[in-house]
């Protein structure tokens, strides 16, 4: 089976990194030389798949965050994990009995990396166990189901943190620097290019019931989230066209393909796509009145590759989701500040844009978009 991670790992090679900049240098993956000795984050990974897995491997190296804890509706896995990652029985649960963590000390928070449709629930039910929640994007399948979320955390004063990996990640963070520091002008022009060819018709991703639509859901929200901090602004309306070649495959209510227009307040237009039935789809692209900049690619698992109109983009390469744990950690533990948000509300507001796009794409019409 074929998942958008899966395809972004072949598109980005083996060799699994990202960049470091002084940025985010503080808390980026350790090395043999370094050492720290602060506040670490425990964490439990809920859903033990390909991805789950991923973060796993790459918190191995992290400084500020610990996997100490598994939840899964599969019992081999978890005796697998445990045998793997040295995670003793007490911090393993299932999905009926993971309400229990909130008695145990030693969880202080919870990466929920399940289907989309299952993110409500489950991260509703962590905050009222008194943990700390890192949700996947995206974050749930509509805004509606995602202010819940929100409103839950805040209710049970723990923090809503959504893996957008990408905020940490050096490049992107070198060309929003530019944009803010004037150095490329007035934004003119943003494109965002997500896709590639799903396989598996029978996986959970091609399951409205569970994915909440189809390609949108998966990849596109990059192009969404990427075209709001390459810009700078909030996109004010949005245009939307779908298309769909193989109605056997992609169901009603699963996207096969759309494009679609943002326009923002700045004056500054954005033409995106989003598909599961093309490949070669992962760059992003701005233009401005005093020069470019262009990822390629843009959103895979690195190395991601970037040049300005100032040159190439060559910071040396880290996991990013070392990173992002390490990050999120801080945010966590010791209140820092991102330079591109990733709470909850972040990711509310890119289900409301979604909301948007699908309603556009139905209607044919130019649909407001109020953040």
């Amino acid at each position: 089976m074929q998942s958008r991670r899966d395809f972004l790992q072949k598109l980005t090679g083996s060799v699994i990194a990202l960049q470091i900049s002084p940025a985010i240098i503080a808390a980026s993956c350790s090395n043999a030389t370094s050492y720290y000795d602060g506040p670490v984050l425990r964490v439990a990974i809920m859903g033990l798949g390909s991805y789950g897995t991923r973060v796993a491997e790459a918190m191995k190296d992290c400084k500020k965050a610990k996997l100490v804890g598994v939840i899964s509706g599969t019992p081999s896995k978890i005796k697998d994990w445990q045998a793997k990652y040295n995670i003793p029985e007490k911090n393993c649960y299932n999905y009926e009995t993971f309400d229990q963590v909130k008695s145990n000390p030693d969880i202080d928070a919870v990466y929920v990396i399940t289907p989309n449709a299952l993110h409500h629930d489950q991260v509703i039910r962590v905050a009222k166990a008194g943990k700390h929640v890192i949700c996947e994007k995206p974050m749930s399948i509509n805004a509606k189901d995602g202010q819940e979320m929100v409103d839950a955390c805040k209710k049970a004063n723990v923090k809503l943190l959504v893996g957008y990996r990408m905020h940490f990640e050096p490049k992107t963070l070198e060309i929003i620097r530019m944009r803010k520091a004037g150095e490329l002008g007035k934004v003119l022009f943003f494109q965002g290019l997500c896709g590639f060819t799903i396989g598996d018709p029978k996986q959970w991703r091609l399951n409205k019931q569970l994915a909440g639509g189809g390609a949108m859901m998966d990849i596109g929200i990059y192009a969404i989230n990427g075209a709001r901090y390459m810009v700078g602004e909030e996109p004010i309306w949005v245009t939307a066209q779908e298309t769909k070649t193989n109605p056997e495959k992609f169901k009603e209510g699963v996207d096969e393909t759309i494009q679609f227009q943002f326009g923002f307040p700045g004056g500054a237009v954005a033409s995106c796509l989003s598909t599961y039935s093309m490949n070669n789809l992962d760059r992003f692209f701005l233009d401005a009145e005093k020069g470019y900049a262009e990822l390629y690619p843009s959103t895979g698992y690195g190395p991601i590759q970037g040049r300005t109109s100032k040159g190439e983009l060559t910071q040396p390469h880290v996991t990013h989701q070392t990173v992002q744990m390490d990050e999120m950690a801080g945010i966590i533990l010791e209140g820092k500040q991102p330079p591109v948000p990733v709470d909850g509300e972040e990711g509310v507001k890119d289900l409301k844009i979604i909301d948007a796009i699908f309603l556009a794409a139905k209607t044919g019409q130019k649909v407001d978009i109020k953040l």
